[in-house]
């Protein structure tokens, strides 16, 4: 994680998205849920309730099956960026574009651990 301060109520944000990442894993996730170094992780998600390989909302990671050491190390740098910007978040991360070699978010959380390369 970089030295960048917290954005004004990021904290705020990144609480909110961690409750609905909880509700959304909750409802959804028919596989182990576990905790791994301050990560929710919810396996056995169906495919259309996360994006890519899963999705990170706030201190909770969406997947089918793609949990690895890897994955998981990638995931937490996205639950350090949920914690610095909040709930703008999603309009930065939309911004930086989709193509993962160029979006800055995915190159912060590691292109090889996130699959990518």
């Amino acid at each position: 994680m970089s030295d960048e301060r917290p954005l004004p109520l990021a904290r705020l944000g990144y609480a909110y998205a961690t409750a609905v990442g909880l509700l959304w894993g909750s409802v959804w996730s028919t596989g182990r849920v576990r905790r791994v170094d301050g990560l929710w992780v919810f396996r056995g998600m169906p495919r259309w309730t996360f994006g890519r390989g899963g999705s990170c909302v706030g201190a909770c990671y969406l997947t089918a099956d793609n949990d690895g050491p890897a994955v998981l190390r990638h995931e937490r740098v996205h639950r350090d960026q949920w914690r610095r910007y909040g709930l703008a978040l999603p309009i930065l991360y939309f911004l930086a574009g989709r193509d993962p070699l160029r979006n800055r978010f995915e190159i912060e959380a590691g292109l090889q651990d996130g699959g990518y390369r």
